[in-house]
C-alpha cells in the first residue's frame, strides 16, 4: 500500500469511528474528515470540500425544506381520523386497512421518520381496548409500517445516503430517485406480505399507556391549522419538486434548482420561518452527504477502493451467486445497525466494501449500493433502540412474542429487497 492509500484509510476509519461511537454530533464526522484530508496533504481546500458544490447535495438540501413544510399540513390529521375509525370497527380487514393507511402516511412523511412512528404509537395506545382488534396486534406492525412507504414518493433521506455511498466508493455514476424508489417498493411489499401473514402470530392483550409526553400533542391536536391556500401551495411545491427530481435526466440542471425555488416559496409565504429553513437546508444528513464525497475521492484517487475490492473478490471467488452476495452484505449491515443504533455510520462502513467486492467480480455495483443502504433501516428484530424498543415496551410483548413477528419479517424483507435490487439493477 502507498502512503496515500494508508492516509486515505485513516481518514475513512476515523470518520466511521466518529459516527458509530458518537464522538461528534451526527453530520459533523464527515466534515472533520474533510479537514483531515487537507491536514494530511491528500488535497487542497477546494478538493476537501467539493461535496458542497455537488448538484445532488443541493437538490436534497432544498427538498429537506419542502419535507418540513409538508409535515405541517392537515394530512396527518386525516391519517389519525382514518385510523381511529378502523380500530373502532375491528377485525382482520381493519388491520390490513390500517397497515395501508400507515404505509401511505409514510409515503408522505418519509421512511425512518421518528416523529411519525411516535405519532402512530401514541394513537394506538390511547385508543379504547377492542377485543376484535387489540392494541397488541397493532403496536408492533403499525410501528414498523411507518418505516415502509407504500408509494415511495419521499425517499430523500435514504436516497441521499445511497448517493453518498456511491461517492464514498468512488463511483461518479449515480442511481436515479425513481430507480431507488422502485427498489424500496419491493422492500415495502416484503413487509406487507409478512405483516398480513404474521397477524396470527401477534398476541391479544391490552397495551401500555404512552410513556412519551402528551399523546394529544404527539397526535398533532395542538398544531395550529394552516390556511387552505397555504396547504395547497405546499402540496403543489412538494409535487413539483418530486416530479423535477424524477425527471432529472431530462431536465438537467433545472431539475436540481426546482426544489430550491419551492423552498424559497415556503419561506416567502411563512409556512417556515428562517430558523426552520436554515436548520433543514443544512441538516445533519446534508452535511453527511456533502462531507463523504471528498473522502470517496481520496479512496478512489489513491487506488485503495480497487485494491480492497479485488482482494475480497479473489477470496470469494466467482462461484457465489450475486443474490447471495447482496443478501450477506444486507444482513451484516442491518444487524450491526440494529445493535449499534448507528444506521448511517454502519451503511458507510459496509456499503463501500460490498461495492468494491462486486466491482472486483465484474458486477454492476448499483444493486449493492441500494440494497445495503435500505437494509440499514431493516433491523427491528432486537428491541434495543428507537422504534423496536418503543414498540416492545408500549405493546407489553414478551421477548418470544416479539421475535415471533420480527425475526421472520427480518428475513422476508431482506429477500424482497435483494430481489428488487437485482431486478432494477441486473448484475
Amino acid at each position: 500500500m502507498t502512503t496515500a492509500m494508508i492516509l486515505s484509510l485513516v481518514v475513512l476509519v476515523a470518520m466511521v469511528a466518529m459516527i458509530m461511537f458518537d464522538v461528534l454530533p451526527f453530520g459533523m464526522p464527515p466534515i472533520a474528515a474533510c479537514v483531515l484530508i487537507v491536514l494530511f496533504g491528500l488535497g487542497d481546500v477546494s478538493y476537501a470540500f467539493a461535496g458542497f458544490t455537488n448538484s445532488t447535495v443541493w437538490m436534497l438540501a432544498f427538498f429537506m425544506v419542502i419535507l418540513a413544510a409538508i409535515q405541517k399540513t392537515s394530512m396527518i390529521v386525516k391519517v389519525k381520523n382514518a385510523m381511529t375509525k378502523l380500530v373502532e370497527k375491528g377485525g382482520f380487514k381493519s388491520y390490513v386497512a390500517l397497515l395501508l393507511v400507515v404505509m401511505l402516511g409514510a409515503s408522505i412523511v418519509g421512511m425512518g421518520s421518528t416523529a411519525f412512528y411516535v405519532l402512530i404509537f401514541s394513537l394506538v395506545v390511547t385508543m379504547p381496548y377492542n377485543e376484535k382488534l387489540p392494541g397488541s396486534k397493532l403496536v408492533l406492525p403499525l410501528g414498523i409500517a411507518s418505516n415502509h412507504p407504500l408509494i415511495p414518493i419521499n425517499v430523500a433521506l435514504q436516497y441521499g445516503v445511497a448517493v453518498s455511498v456511491l461517492a464514498t466508493a468512488g463511483i461518479s455514476e449515480s442511481v436515479t430517485m425513481l430507480q431507488f424508489a422502485i427498489v424500496s417498493v419491493f422492500l415495502s411489499l416484503g413487509f406487507l406480505v409478512w405483516a398480513i401473514i404474521g397477524y396470527k402470530f401477534l398476541p391479544s392483550h391490552p397495551v401500555a399507556e404512552p410513556t412519551v409526553e402528551n399523546a394529544a400533542a404527539l397526535a398533532g391536536d395542538d398544531v395550529e391549522a394552516m390556511p387552505k391556500w397555504k396547504e395547497w401551495v405546499v402540496i403543489l411545491a412538494f409535487a413539483v419538486s418530486i416530479a423535477a427530481m424524477l425527471l432529472v435526466d431530462q431536465l438537467g440542471d433545472l431539475a436540481y434548482m426546482v426544489p430550491g425555488v419551492a423552498a424559497f416559496v415556503m419561506l416567502l409565504i411563512k409556512v417556515l420561518d428562517f430558523n426552520e429553513t436554515r436548520d433543514n437546508l443544512f441538516s445533519p444528513i446534508i452535511l453527511m452527504t456533502a462531507g463523504v464525497i471528498p473522502v470517496a475521492n481520496c479512496l478512489a484517487d489513491s487506488g485503495l477502493t480497487t485494491l480492497v475490492g479485488n482482494a475480497v473478490a479473489a477470496a470469494i471467488g466467482t462461484a457465489v451467486p450475486p443474490f447471495l452476495i447482496l443478501l450477506v452484505f444486507a444482513i451484516m449491515c442491518s444487524t450491526v445497525a440494529c445493535f449499534t443504533g448507528s444506521t448511517v455510520g454502519t451503511i458507510m462502513m459496509f456499503a463501500p466494501l460490498g461495492i468494491a467486492v462486486v466491482q472486483g467480480l465484474g458486477y454492476n455495483p448499483m444493486a449493492m449500493a441500494v440494497a445495503v443502504t435500505l437494509s440499514g433501516w431493516c433491523g427491528h428484530y432486537m428491541p434495543i433502540d428507537g422504534l423496536p424498543a418503543m414498540a416492545f415496551g408500549m405493546g407489553k410483548y414478551t421477548m418470544v412474542e416479539f421475535w415471533k413477528f420480527t425475526i421472520p419479517q427480518y428475513f422476508v424483507r431482506l429477500l424482497f429487497l435483494c430481489a428488487g435490487a437485482l431486478i432494477v439493477f441486473p448484475m
